[in-house]
Protein backbone atom coordinates (compact mmCIF):
# COMPACT_ATOMS: atom_id res chain seq x y z
CA UNK A 1 0.00 0.00 0.00
CA UNK A 2 2.98 2.30 0.75
CA UNK A 3 4.22 2.07 -2.38
CA UNK A 4 1.48 2.87 -4.32
CA UNK A 5 0.51 5.36 -2.63
CA UNK A 6 3.81 7.31 -2.20
CA UNK A 7 3.83 8.56 -5.57
CA UNK A 8 0.52 10.11 -5.28
CA UNK A 9 1.82 11.95 -2.28
CA UNK A 10 4.54 13.01 -3.78
CA UNK A 11 5.73 17.25 -4.32
CA UNK A 12 7.34 15.85 -7.61
CA UNK A 13 3.69 14.85 -8.54
CA UNK A 14 2.31 17.77 -8.20
CA UNK A 15 5.36 20.07 -10.15
CA UNK A 16 4.99 17.71 -13.64
CA UNK A 17 0.95 18.29 -12.89
CA UNK A 18 1.60 21.56 -12.99
CA UNK A 19 4.43 21.29 -16.12
CA UNK A 20 1.60 18.63 -17.83
CA UNK A 21 -0.74 21.48 -17.42
CA UNK A 22 0.59 24.25 -18.82
CA UNK A 23 0.76 22.37 -22.23
CA UNK A 24 -3.03 22.45 -21.89
CA UNK A 25 -3.11 26.21 -21.95
CA UNK A 26 -1.21 26.22 -25.05
CA UNK A 27 -3.76 24.33 -27.08
CA UNK A 28 -6.91 26.56 -25.33
CA UNK A 29 -4.81 29.69 -26.71
CA UNK A 30 -4.93 28.21 -30.21
CA UNK A 31 -8.20 27.56 -30.31
CA UNK A 32 -9.23 31.18 -29.61
CA UNK A 33 -7.86 32.12 -32.99
CA UNK A 34 -9.95 29.48 -34.89
CA UNK A 35 -13.33 31.10 -35.93
CA UNK A 36 -16.27 29.56 -35.28
CA UNK A 37 -15.17 26.65 -33.96
CA UNK A 38 -18.59 26.27 -32.27
CA UNK A 39 -19.97 23.75 -34.90
CA UNK A 40 -16.88 22.01 -35.56
CA UNK A 41 -17.51 18.13 -34.62
CA UNK A 42 -14.25 16.88 -32.69
CA UNK A 43 -12.89 15.08 -35.88
CA UNK A 44 -13.06 18.33 -37.83
CA UNK A 45 -11.65 20.32 -35.10
CA UNK A 46 -7.96 17.90 -34.76
CA UNK A 47 -8.11 17.41 -38.39
CA UNK A 48 -8.07 21.71 -38.88
CA UNK A 49 -6.07 22.07 -35.38
CA UNK A 50 -3.40 20.22 -35.18
CA UNK A 51 -1.29 20.79 -38.35
CA UNK A 52 -1.80 24.29 -37.36
CA UNK A 53 -0.49 24.30 -33.74
CA UNK A 54 2.25 21.56 -34.89
CA UNK A 55 3.45 24.30 -37.45
CA UNK A 56 3.47 27.14 -34.59
CA UNK A 57 5.19 25.27 -32.75
CA UNK A 58 8.06 24.17 -35.41
CA UNK A 59 8.52 28.00 -35.53
CA UNK A 60 8.91 28.43 -31.85
CA UNK A 61 11.43 26.12 -31.90
CA UNK A 62 13.55 27.60 -34.44
CA UNK A 63 13.89 30.43 -31.89
CA UNK A 64 17.41 29.45 -30.16
CA UNK A 65 16.37 30.54 -26.59
CA UNK A 66 13.20 28.61 -27.25
CA UNK A 67 15.38 25.68 -26.07
CA UNK A 68 16.60 27.19 -23.05
CA UNK A 69 13.56 28.43 -21.47
CA UNK A 70 12.11 24.88 -22.00
CA UNK A 71 14.85 23.46 -20.05
CA UNK A 72 14.65 25.62 -17.61
CA UNK A 73 11.32 25.37 -16.95
CA UNK A 74 11.98 21.21 -17.37
CA UNK A 75 14.54 21.46 -14.63
CA UNK A 76 12.38 23.20 -12.47
CA UNK A 77 8.92 21.59 -12.46
CA UNK A 78 9.98 17.83 -14.12
CA UNK A 79 12.59 17.48 -10.92
CA UNK A 80 14.75 15.08 -12.91
CA UNK A 81 17.41 13.04 -10.67
CA UNK A 82 20.53 15.17 -12.05
CA UNK A 83 19.57 17.94 -13.64
CA UNK A 84 22.60 17.99 -15.98
CA UNK A 85 20.66 15.25 -17.65
CA UNK A 86 18.59 18.59 -18.69
CA UNK A 87 20.41 21.27 -21.38
CA UNK A 88 19.58 24.87 -20.34
CA UNK A 89 21.59 26.29 -23.60
CA UNK A 90 20.17 27.64 -26.38
CA UNK A 91 20.24 25.38 -30.02
CA UNK A 92 23.23 25.43 -31.41
CA UNK A 93 22.24 23.73 -34.90
CA UNK A 94 19.62 22.63 -36.77
CA UNK A 95 19.50 18.89 -34.87
CA UNK A 96 18.92 20.99 -31.35
CA UNK A 97 15.92 23.04 -33.48
CA UNK A 98 14.46 19.57 -34.44
CA UNK A 99 14.17 17.68 -31.25
CA UNK A 100 13.13 20.88 -29.66
CA UNK A 101 10.35 21.14 -31.95
CA UNK A 102 9.88 17.90 -30.96
CA UNK A 103 9.77 18.44 -27.32
CA UNK A 104 7.12 21.40 -28.34
CA UNK A 105 4.93 18.79 -29.82
CA UNK A 106 4.85 15.89 -27.46
CA UNK A 107 4.59 18.41 -24.61
CA UNK A 108 1.50 19.92 -25.88
CA UNK A 109 0.14 16.60 -26.91
CA UNK A 110 0.53 14.57 -23.69
CA UNK A 111 -0.34 18.03 -21.93
CA UNK A 112 -3.25 18.71 -23.65
CA UNK A 113 -4.64 15.15 -22.99
CA UNK A 114 -3.56 14.97 -19.34
CA UNK A 115 -5.30 18.35 -18.75
CA UNK A 116 -9.09 17.46 -20.30
CA UNK A 117 -8.37 14.20 -18.09
CA UNK A 118 -7.82 16.33 -15.28
CA UNK A 119 -11.04 18.74 -16.04
CA UNK A 120 -13.53 15.83 -17.56
CA UNK A 121 -12.45 12.84 -14.24
CA UNK A 122 -12.76 15.08 -11.55
CA UNK A 123 -15.99 16.72 -12.74
CA UNK A 124 -17.45 13.24 -13.25
CA UNK A 125 -16.47 11.70 -9.69
CA UNK A 126 -18.20 15.08 -8.89
CA UNK A 127 -21.69 13.88 -10.36
CA UNK A 128 -21.44 10.55 -9.14
CA UNK A 129 -21.28 11.85 -5.80
CA UNK A 130 -23.75 14.93 -6.36
CA UNK A 131 -26.13 12.74 -8.83
CA UNK A 132 -25.77 9.38 -8.50
CA UNK A 133 -29.28 9.53 -10.38
CA UNK A 134 -27.74 10.54 -13.55
CA UNK A 135 -26.73 8.47 -16.32
CA UNK A 136 -22.65 7.80 -16.26
CA UNK A 137 -20.90 6.16 -18.85
CA UNK A 138 -24.00 5.14 -20.13
CA UNK A 139 -24.99 3.09 -17.52
CA UNK A 140 -27.99 4.27 -15.18
CA UNK A 141 -27.11 4.23 -11.70
CA UNK A 142 -30.96 5.25 -10.38
CA UNK A 143 -34.66 4.13 -10.52
CA UNK A 144 -35.93 0.66 -10.07
CA UNK A 145 -34.08 -2.16 -12.08
CA UNK A 146 -30.85 0.07 -12.09
CA UNK A 147 -27.63 -1.01 -12.35
CA UNK A 148 -26.75 -0.93 -8.42
CA UNK A 149 -28.65 1.47 -7.15
CA UNK A 150 -28.27 5.33 -5.67
CA UNK A 151 -26.01 4.27 -3.23
CA UNK A 152 -23.51 2.36 -5.63
CA UNK A 153 -22.52 4.95 -7.67
CA UNK A 154 -20.69 7.22 -5.28
CA UNK A 155 -17.88 4.33 -4.57
CA UNK A 156 -16.81 4.66 -8.01
CA UNK A 157 -15.77 9.13 -7.58
CA UNK A 158 -12.64 7.74 -4.96
CA UNK A 159 -11.73 4.78 -8.24
CA UNK A 160 -11.68 7.91 -10.68
CA UNK A 161 -9.57 10.03 -8.54
CA UNK A 162 -7.17 7.80 -8.04
CA UNK A 163 -6.89 6.67 -11.69
CA UNK A 164 -6.71 10.40 -12.27
CA UNK A 165 -3.67 10.44 -10.14
CA UNK A 166 -1.88 7.51 -11.41
CA UNK A 167 -2.76 9.01 -15.10
CA UNK A 168 -0.42 12.04 -13.92
CA UNK A 169 2.11 10.02 -12.07
CA UNK A 170 2.55 7.90 -15.07
CA UNK A 171 2.05 11.16 -17.75
CA UNK A 172 4.53 12.76 -15.59
CA UNK A 173 7.64 10.08 -15.65
CA UNK A 174 6.97 10.21 -19.35
CA UNK A 175 7.08 13.76 -19.62
CA UNK A 176 10.36 13.60 -17.92
CA UNK A 177 11.83 10.58 -20.08
CA UNK A 178 10.98 12.76 -23.09
CA UNK A 179 12.72 15.80 -21.68
CA UNK A 180 16.38 13.69 -20.91
CA UNK A 181 15.90 12.48 -24.61
CA UNK A 182 14.26 15.66 -26.45
CA UNK A 183 15.76 18.39 -24.26
CA UNK A 184 18.99 16.42 -22.80
CA UNK A 185 23.16 17.82 -23.74
CA UNK A 186 23.49 17.32 -27.46
CA UNK A 187 26.74 15.17 -28.28
CA UNK A 188 28.77 18.79 -29.13
CA UNK A 189 27.26 19.69 -25.67
CA UNK A 190 28.80 16.38 -23.85
CA UNK A 191 31.84 16.41 -25.65
CA UNK A 192 32.33 20.38 -24.53
CA UNK A 193 31.06 19.57 -20.77
CA UNK A 194 34.19 16.29 -21.04
CA UNK A 195 36.80 19.03 -21.88
CA UNK A 196 35.63 21.33 -19.35
CA UNK A 197 36.18 18.34 -16.87
CA UNK A 198 39.14 17.07 -18.17
CA UNK A 199 40.69 20.64 -17.96
CA UNK A 200 39.77 21.18 -14.41
CA UNK A 201 40.64 17.74 -13.96
CA UNK A 202 44.80 18.49 -14.95
CA UNK A 203 44.50 22.02 -13.31
CA UNK A 204 43.88 20.18 -9.82
CA UNK A 205 46.75 17.56 -10.87
CA UNK A 206 49.30 20.20 -12.02
CA UNK A 207 49.02 22.24 -8.48
CA UNK A 208 49.27 18.85 -6.41
CA UNK A 209 52.02 17.63 -7.98
CA UNK A 210 53.24 21.52 -8.00
CA UNK A 211 53.40 21.37 -4.21
CA UNK A 212 54.20 17.52 -4.03
CA UNK A 213 57.56 18.11 -5.44
CA UNK A 214 58.47 21.62 -3.91
CA UNK A 215 57.56 21.68 -0.30
CA UNK A 216 58.04 17.77 -0.12
CA UNK A 217 61.66 18.46 -1.34
CA UNK A 218 61.83 21.40 0.82
CA UNK A 219 60.50 19.61 4.46
CA UNK A 220 62.77 16.27 2.87
CA UNK A 221 65.42 18.69 2.91
CA UNK A 222 64.90 20.66 5.94
CA UNK A 223 63.76 16.76 8.23
CA UNK A 224 67.87 15.56 7.12
CA UNK A 225 69.45 18.83 8.05
CA UNK A 226 67.45 19.64 11.76
CA UNK A 227 68.28 15.38 12.27
CA UNK A 228 71.77 16.14 11.46
CA UNK A 229 72.77 19.10 13.30
CA UNK A 230 71.48 17.78 16.38
CA UNK A 231 73.08 14.27 16.28
CA UNK A 232 76.64 15.91 15.66
CA UNK A 233 76.21 18.79 17.87
CA UNK A 234 79.25 20.91 16.52
CA UNK A 235 77.88 24.55 16.39
CA UNK A 236 79.77 25.20 12.87
CA UNK A 237 77.60 22.40 11.36
CA UNK A 238 74.83 23.51 12.80
CA UNK A 239 74.67 27.06 11.89
CA UNK A 240 75.71 25.30 8.38
CA UNK A 241 72.27 23.35 8.70
CA UNK A 242 70.65 26.18 9.60
CA UNK A 243 71.74 27.99 6.81
CA UNK A 244 70.25 25.47 4.68
CA UNK A 245 67.64 25.26 6.23
CA UNK A 246 66.92 29.01 5.77
CA UNK A 247 67.70 28.47 1.74
CA UNK A 248 65.26 25.68 1.17
CA UNK A 249 62.49 27.43 3.03
CA UNK A 250 63.36 30.59 1.34
CA UNK A 251 63.08 28.57 -2.33
CA UNK A 252 59.69 26.17 -0.62
CA UNK A 253 58.08 30.11 -0.23
CA UNK A 254 59.09 31.02 -4.21
CA UNK A 255 57.30 27.63 -5.31
CA UNK A 256 54.16 28.29 -2.64
CA UNK A 257 53.75 31.82 -4.42
CA UNK A 258 54.00 30.67 -8.19
CA UNK A 259 51.37 27.75 -7.70
CA UNK A 260 48.92 30.75 -5.60
CA UNK A 261 49.55 32.59 -8.60
CA UNK A 262 48.23 29.76 -10.77
CA UNK A 263 45.46 29.51 -8.05
CA UNK A 264 44.66 33.72 -9.07
CA UNK A 265 44.89 33.67 -11.85
CA UNK A 266 44.68 30.12 -13.97
CA UNK A 267 43.74 31.43 -17.16
CA UNK A 268 46.92 31.68 -18.60
CA UNK A 269 49.24 29.37 -16.26
CA UNK A 270 51.66 29.26 -19.66
CA UNK A 271 53.06 32.32 -20.00
CA UNK A 272 54.60 33.20 -16.43
CA UNK A 273 56.43 29.66 -16.77
CA UNK A 274 57.59 30.64 -20.40
CA UNK A 275 59.63 33.70 -18.80
CA UNK A 276 61.42 31.25 -16.04
CA UNK A 277 64.91 32.14 -18.05
CA UNK A 278 64.95 35.33 -17.36
CA UNK A 279 64.92 35.46 -13.58
CA UNK A 280 67.28 35.10 -10.71
CA UNK A 281 69.00 32.02 -11.37
CA UNK A 282 68.98 31.00 -7.88
CA UNK A 283 65.34 31.67 -7.63
CA UNK A 284 65.38 34.24 -4.76
CA UNK A 285 64.87 37.43 -6.40
CA UNK A 286 65.08 40.68 -4.67
CA UNK A 287 67.07 40.46 -1.48
CA UNK A 288 64.77 39.81 2.12
CA UNK A 289 62.16 39.43 0.00
CA UNK A 290 61.71 36.22 -2.41
CA UNK A 291 59.97 36.04 -4.87
CA UNK A 292 59.15 40.01 -4.73
CA UNK A 293 61.32 42.36 -6.65
CA UNK A 294 60.43 45.26 -8.77
CA UNK A 295 58.64 42.58 -10.65
CA UNK A 296 57.40 40.52 -7.88
CA UNK A 297 54.28 39.36 -8.99
CA UNK A 298 55.94 37.90 -11.92
CA UNK A 299 59.24 36.46 -10.06
CA UNK A 300 56.64 34.77 -8.21
CA UNK A 301 55.00 33.38 -10.84
CA UNK A 302 57.89 32.16 -12.68
CA UNK A 303 58.72 28.69 -12.46
CA UNK A 304 61.99 27.14 -12.17
CA UNK A 305 63.84 25.36 -15.46
CA UNK A 306 66.88 23.34 -16.02
CA UNK A 307 68.86 26.34 -15.47
CA UNK A 308 68.03 26.40 -11.63
CA UNK A 309 69.09 22.73 -11.20
CA UNK A 310 72.61 23.73 -9.74
CA UNK A 311 70.81 25.46 -7.06
CA UNK A 312 69.05 22.59 -6.48
CA UNK A 313 72.04 19.79 -6.30
CA UNK A 314 73.91 22.29 -3.64
CA UNK A 315 70.99 22.11 -1.89
CA UNK A 316 71.40 17.98 -1.88
CA UNK A 317 75.04 18.70 -0.94
CA UNK A 318 74.13 20.17 1.97
CA UNK A 319 71.81 17.67 2.92
CA UNK A 320 74.72 15.52 3.30
CA UNK A 321 74.66 13.65 0.00
CA UNK A 322 77.28 13.77 -2.80
CA UNK A 323 75.69 14.92 -6.27
CA UNK A 324 77.65 14.37 -9.65
CA UNK A 325 75.64 15.99 -11.83
CA UNK A 326 76.21 16.30 -15.92
CA UNK A 327 74.13 18.61 -17.74
CA UNK A 328 74.31 18.28 -21.53
CA UNK A 329 71.85 20.47 -22.96
CA UNK A 330 72.18 23.39 -25.11
CA UNK A 331 70.85 26.97 -24.13
CA UNK A 332 67.32 27.39 -25.47
CA UNK A 333 67.36 23.79 -26.90
CA UNK A 334 64.44 22.99 -25.05
CA UNK A 335 60.65 24.16 -24.62
CA UNK A 336 59.53 26.13 -21.95
CA UNK A 337 57.57 23.42 -20.39
CA UNK A 338 59.72 20.72 -20.94
CA UNK A 339 62.64 22.70 -19.17
CA UNK A 340 59.90 23.54 -16.31
CA UNK A 341 59.03 19.61 -16.16
CA UNK A 342 62.61 18.35 -16.37
CA UNK A 343 63.32 20.43 -13.44
CA UNK A 344 60.99 19.06 -11.22
CA UNK A 345 61.19 15.58 -12.25
CA UNK A 346 65.23 15.44 -10.75
CA UNK A 347 63.61 17.17 -8.00
CA UNK A 348 61.66 14.68 -7.60
CA UNK A 349 64.34 12.06 -7.71
CA UNK A 350 66.87 14.00 -6.10
CA UNK A 351 64.01 14.10 -2.68
CA UNK A 352 63.62 10.50 -3.32
CA UNK A 353 67.32 9.73 -3.14
CA UNK A 354 67.51 12.17 0.05
CA UNK A 355 64.73 10.79 1.44
CA UNK A 356 65.27 7.18 1.38
CA UNK A 357 69.52 6.52 1.02
CA UNK A 358 70.53 9.78 3.11
CA UNK A 359 74.32 10.24 3.05
CA UNK A 360 74.35 7.85 -0.66
CA UNK A 361 75.70 9.23 -3.74
CA UNK A 362 73.82 10.35 -6.13
CA UNK A 363 74.28 10.86 -9.74
CA UNK A 364 72.62 13.17 -12.02
CA UNK A 365 72.69 12.33 -16.24
CA UNK A 366 71.06 14.77 -18.80
CA UNK A 367 71.01 15.12 -22.18
CA UNK A 368 69.42 16.00 -25.54
CA UNK A 369 69.76 12.85 -28.03
CA UNK A 370 68.01 12.22 -31.03
CA UNK A 371 65.69 14.57 -30.35
CA UNK A 372 64.52 13.29 -27.16
CA UNK A 373 65.30 14.80 -23.71
CA UNK A 374 66.93 11.96 -21.51
CA UNK A 375 66.96 12.04 -17.52
CA UNK A 376 68.79 9.46 -15.54
CA UNK A 377 68.88 9.89 -11.74
CA UNK A 378 70.68 7.15 -9.51
CA UNK A 379 71.64 6.75 -6.22
CA UNK A 380 73.48 3.76 -4.44
CA UNK A 381 71.18 1.59 -2.00
CA UNK A 382 71.53 0.75 1.35
CA UNK A 383 70.98 -2.93 2.47
CA UNK A 384 67.52 -3.35 1.56
CA UNK A 385 66.78 0.01 0.93
CA UNK A 386 65.87 -1.12 -2.98
CA UNK A 387 62.52 -2.19 -1.19
CA UNK A 388 62.03 1.67 0.10
CA UNK A 389 61.69 3.45 -3.17
CA UNK A 390 58.70 0.51 -3.92
CA UNK A 391 56.92 0.84 -0.55
CA UNK A 392 58.49 -0.93 1.89
CA UNK A 393 60.82 0.66 4.92
CA UNK A 394 64.02 -0.02 4.21
CA UNK A 395 66.17 0.16 7.63
CA UNK A 396 65.12 1.20 11.04
CA UNK A 397 64.81 5.32 11.19
CA UNK A 398 63.78 5.66 7.56
CA UNK A 399 60.36 6.50 6.52
CA UNK A 400 58.52 4.09 4.70
CA UNK A 401 57.00 4.59 1.46
CA UNK A 402 52.99 5.90 1.35
CA UNK A 403 51.27 5.54 -1.94
CA UNK A 404 54.39 6.02 -4.37
CA UNK A 405 53.10 9.61 -5.02
CA UNK A 406 56.26 10.74 -6.47
CA UNK A 407 56.81 8.30 -8.53
CA UNK A 408 53.36 7.74 -10.52
CA UNK A 409 53.63 11.77 -10.47
CA UNK A 410 56.83 11.50 -12.58
CA UNK A 411 55.36 9.09 -14.77
CA UNK A 412 52.40 11.61 -15.43
CA UNK A 413 54.37 13.97 -16.32
CA UNK A 414 56.51 12.09 -18.48
CA UNK A 415 53.29 10.64 -20.56
CA UNK A 416 51.50 14.16 -20.73
CA UNK A 417 54.76 15.21 -22.36
CA UNK A 418 54.54 12.12 -24.77
CA UNK A 419 57.47 9.90 -23.65
CA UNK A 420 58.11 7.73 -20.41
CA UNK A 421 59.44 6.87 -17.11
CA UNK A 422 60.89 3.87 -15.15
CA UNK A 423 62.44 3.35 -11.57
CA UNK A 424 64.15 0.16 -10.54
CA UNK A 425 66.68 -1.11 -8.69
CA UNK A 426 69.53 -2.07 -10.91
CA UNK A 427 73.32 -3.38 -10.08
CA UNK A 428 73.44 -1.94 -6.78
CA UNK A 429 71.48 1.33 -7.53
CA UNK A 430 67.80 3.09 -7.47
CA UNK A 431 67.43 4.12 -11.00
CA UNK A 432 65.02 6.77 -11.98
CA UNK A 433 65.20 7.14 -16.06
CA UNK A 434 63.06 9.41 -18.27
CA UNK A 435 62.75 10.08 -22.09
CA UNK A 436 60.66 12.75 -23.59
CA UNK A 437 60.43 14.15 -27.02
CA UNK A 438 61.50 17.48 -27.56
CA UNK A 439 58.85 17.79 -29.68
CA UNK A 440 55.76 17.80 -27.62
CA UNK A 441 53.53 14.88 -28.92
CA UNK A 442 55.78 13.53 -30.73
Amino acid sequence: MPRILAPLLSAATYARWLHLVIGLVFVGVVLMVYPGIEGWSRGELLARAVPVDAALLGLAALVPAMRRAEGVQARLLLVPDREQDIAVEPSRGWADRRRTAAWLVGRVVLGGLVGWASLLLPAAAFDLVARPEQAVFGLRTGGPGGAGGPGWAPLLAPVLLFALGWLVVGAGRLQLAMAVRLLGPSPAERLAAAELRAERLLERNLLARELHDSIGHALTVTVLQAGAAREVGDPVFAAKALEVIEETGRRAMDDLERTLALLRDPGDPGDPGDRADQGDPGGRGAPGAPGRGADGDQDARERPGIDRLPALFETARAAGSPVEARVDVPSGALPGVLSREGYRIVQEGLTNALKYAPGEPISVRIAVRDGSLELRCANALRPQSARSHGGAPARSGSSPRRGGKGLRGIRERAVLLGGEAAAGAESGEWVLTVRVPLRLGG
